[in-house]
């Protein structure tokens, strides 16, 4: 899977704390990414991209082979599911660019591409600074808050949990994910 661009966000009181925030969404289609129902909501990705990486606390996104956004990433067999992979220095920030940017605008406007989904779509989970979790694991976590909604390991922006602390840094590396995942 592709990189992404890194941010000042590397040098925030979270990273400095060696906690950063990842998230992760999903959302369904109403079209196809090369329908002309789409097209504006693709026309516009790479500058909400571009937007989100120039903001305060941005520190990585995750993008396809070729650099184009995440929502080119075949994640899962449904071929009208897209999604947005991206770590954050803190909820604050991510809070700050979803509602008080461009982005907001094309939220706001979200029914003209997406199709209503009543189960969770975004999740976030707070991860030791510079790792990057697989896309596995960040669907692993959204079907977690589906199942047993926010916990520490699985929330949202509205329901939030601190960073670990760092007795508890070596649980926040996914391990404990391995037999969560067999069951």
């Amino acid at each position: 899977m592709g990189g992404g661009g890194g941010g000042a966000a590397e040098t925030s009181k979270t990273a400095a704390e060696g906690f950063e925030l990842a998230e992760f969404n999903v959302a369904r289609l109403r079209a196809p990414l090369d329908h002309p129902d789409t097209a504006e909501f693709v026309a516009n990705l790479d500058a909400v991209n571009t937007e989100a990486e120039a903001a305060p606390g941005f520190v990585w996104r995750l993008t396809d082979e070729s650099g184009q956004s995440s929502s080119y990433v075949v994640a899962y067999d449904d071929p009208l599911m897209i999604i947005n992979y991206s770590i954050w220095a803190s909820p604050n920030d991510l809070h700050a660019f979803v509602f008080k940017t461009m982005h907001a605008q094309f939220l706001r406007r979200r029914r003209e591409w997406f199709q209503a989904v009543e189960a969770a779509i975004l999740v976030c989970w707070w991860i030791p600074a510079g790792q990057r979790p697989p896309v596995a694991e960040a669907q692993e976590r959204l079907e977690r808050l589906r199942r047993d909604g926010p916990t520490a390991d699985a929330f949202t922006l509205r329901h939030r949990f601190p960073p670990p602390s760092a007795s508890t840094a070596s649980a926040a590396d996914g391990s404990h994910l391995e037999s969560a995942a067999g069951s």
